[in-house]
């Protein structure tokens, strides 16, 4: 089965973070599986690196040498999914129960993830709870 990465486990593999070593033993682990992402990831990398810049946790040249590892992660072993209607009619119906507290965002990575039939790997608990009331099985950090 492939596993979908949301941003989350992403960033925390290519810049310092709190579970930055739980992720880079996940990744070492996981070297040979089928990796998944949506260009929503890459948004959502280059959203977080912004951030990062802004409140001085990287610098600018940080930003870019990650970024450029990024694609280099995006050439060699991940595997984009295109995003289609389907996926945000998906998100919108994972977004409408309330009781699961998504985000637009997050309901559309759970949504690619489900209809690419792959297992979640992400840091972010309202996805990870989310995610088997969904049927989207998932893979703990």
């Amino acid at each position: 089965m492939s596993t979908y990465l949301d941003a989350s486990v992403v960033v925390a593999f290519l810049t310092p973070e709190a579970h930055s070593d739980r992720v880079e033993r996940w990744f070492g682990d996981n070297a040979a599986s089928d990796l998944v992402v949506s260009p929503w990831v890459t948004t959502e990398i280059s959203s977080a690196l912004s951030i990062k810049l802004r409140t001085g946790a990287i610098t600018l040249d940080h930003r870019a040498s990650v970024l450029a590892r990024w694609q280099q992660m995006l050439d060699a072993n991940v595997t984009t999914v295109s995003v289609t209607d389907a996926h945000f009619d998906a998100a919108a119906r994972f977004a409408d129960r309330h009781d699961l507290g998504l985000r637009a965002g997050d309901a559309l990575h759970l949504a690619i993830a489900a209809q690419s039939g792959c297992t979640l790997v992400t840091l972010d608990h309202a996805m990870a709870t989310a995610a088997p009331a969904l049927g989207i099985p998932i893979q703990p950090l």
